[in-house]
């Protein structure tokens, strides 16, 4: 515990704090849809697949956002960027809650997309906490920093019981002051010491294009325009992503050409994306599986939630100790084992809920673990990076609720749906067994905290 404090003491715990409360309070806003999905099925007419997609909608629209955010934050104060995307996400909450009319399934579209902004922060949060702390510690600082995707157990435990009793557009508005006290700490502590170059006016333009683009791209899916039936929710994100990339500055695509790159993002996208896209849809599995209310559900989804968000700082600390790649390899493993024993056993609930909590702890630690990486392996650049691979991490997490409800409604159960994820984590572990001696040369524990750009090139 002394270590812990001495390693916070080490730089600015104050801007860390308000980093920690803007995270939180994005991810609040982020997964808004999640624990209220079984009330807004009662009111908008949607299919399963349609229930997936809505509450996947902001998932991806955070995925493609961290891409020109990150490069946002490159060019430009993050505390700004912060107070901006605070703003932006508590759009949805006030319109839900004050507009009189039941909004359309397309609206609900368009507010999930500025929901996503809330899951963007991650770019400006993490980087911007870690500017303030020395290389040794970053694992722990940036795990800490994550922890704020603890604000899912807001949203689990409050609003069901808020939709109940008042209705699921009132409930939004309960987001309204989280969004406040993490704005106030921004203004009043948060501090971004990393160096900026290039335009932040292009950058500002270019993130304000990609959000109007994934809008209209979620309105087009929804259309039909992308493709018929699964084809085109299933390609959305592949739009998306070459809009994001398309938005970046020349030098930043560099990156894509970077094998160690493609494989974290991999890794992300499964740990990451896992805990995001499970908490967004693990209440109506919960209710349509093991028929829960939609109380319990809440209740369940914020523990699970809970688990995660807590687990993700001990596994950043782990990481410091042996080595992200090590921890990575014991976490994949157990994702995967895990997946494949629901797919195969599609248990009873007691049985089901030892099974999610184990996906929770190793998502958690495994969110840790591999942004433990991410300073050490691309110094210097860790705000882009941040978003590119927490893009990754976003788009793991669309294609979850995405693929468990095509499965529910294609087959009658959940079986394919785990089973797809499952056999994703096992490529996952082989992929970082495969490079654990390269990786280990700059991500082992006292190691320099970068490595030459021409190593881990695609050929």
């Amino acid at each position: 515990m002394k270590d812990v404090i001495d390693s916070l003491k080490s730089g600015n715990w104050r801007s860390l704090v308000a980093c920690f409360l803007y995270f939180g309070s994005g991810f609040t806003a982020w997964v808004l849809y999640g624990p209220l999905a079984p009330f807004i099925s009662k009111s908008i007419k949607m299919t399963a697949a349609g229930q997936g997609f809505l509450v996947a909608v902001p998932v991806l629209s955070a995925a493609i956002l961290r891409v020109p955010l990150g490069n946002l934050y490159q060019s430009a104060d993050g505390r700004r960027i912060a107070l901006f995307g605070v703003a932006l996400c508590a759009v949805p909450a006030i319109v839900l809650s004050v507009v009189p009319f039941e909004p359309s399934y397309g609206v609900m579209l368009v507010l999930g997309v500025l929901l996503g902004v809330g899951g963007a922060s991650f770019s400006v949060a993490l980087p911007m906490a870690g500017s303030n702390y020395p290389p040794k510690v970053q694992g722990l600082v940036l795990g800490l920093a994550a922890a704020g995707n603890i604000g899912a157990v807001l949203d689990g435990f409050f609003l069901p019981p808020l939709a109940t009793h008042f209705g699921w557009r009132i409930a939004t508005a309960a987001v309204l002051p989280v969004l406040a006290l993490a704005a106030l700490a921004l203004y009043g502590w948060s501090k971004d010491a990393s160096p900026k170059s290039g335009s932040a006016t292009r950058a500002l333009g270019g993130f304000t294009l990609t959000l109007i683009g994934v809008i209209a791209l979620a309105l087009l899916c929804d259309a039909g325009f992308l493709g018929a039936g699964s084809v085109g929710v299933l390609l959305l994100p592949v739009f998306g992503a070459l809009l994001a990339v398309a938005a970046l500055p020349r030098h930043y695509r560099a990156v894509f050409t970077e094998r160690d790159a493609w494989v974290v993002m991999l890794v992300y996208s499964i740990t990451f994306g896992g805990f995001v896209g499970m908490s967004s849809y693990v209440s109506l599995l919960l209710t349509n599986l093991y028929q829960l209310s939609t109380i319990d559900a809440g209740l369940v989804m914020a523990l699970l939630a809970a688990t995660g968000a807590m687990a993700r700082p001990l596994g950043g600390l782990i990481a410091d100790r042996v080595s992200g790649v090590y921890a990575l390899l014991v976490l994949l493993a157990v994702i995967a084992v895990a997946d494949l024993g629901f797919a195969a056993a599609m248990p009873p609930f007691a049985g089901g809920m030892v099974l999610l909590l184990c996906l929770y702890l190793a998502f958690g630690l495994g969110n840790g673990a591999t942004f433990q990486l991410v300073p050490h392996r691309w110094k210097g650049r860790t705000g882009i990076l941040s978003g590119i691979v927490g893009a990754a991490g976003g788009i793991g997490g669309f294609y979850l609720p995405v693929v468990m409800g095509i499965a529910k409604q294609s087959t009658g159960t959940y079986q394919m749906g785990f089973a797809t994820f499952g056999v994703l984590a096992g490529c996952a572990f082989f992929a970082v067994f495969v490079l654990r001696k390269s990786w280990m040369v700059w991500a082992a524990p006292g190691a320099p905290a970068d490595r030459p750009a021409f190593v881990g090139k695609i050929s």
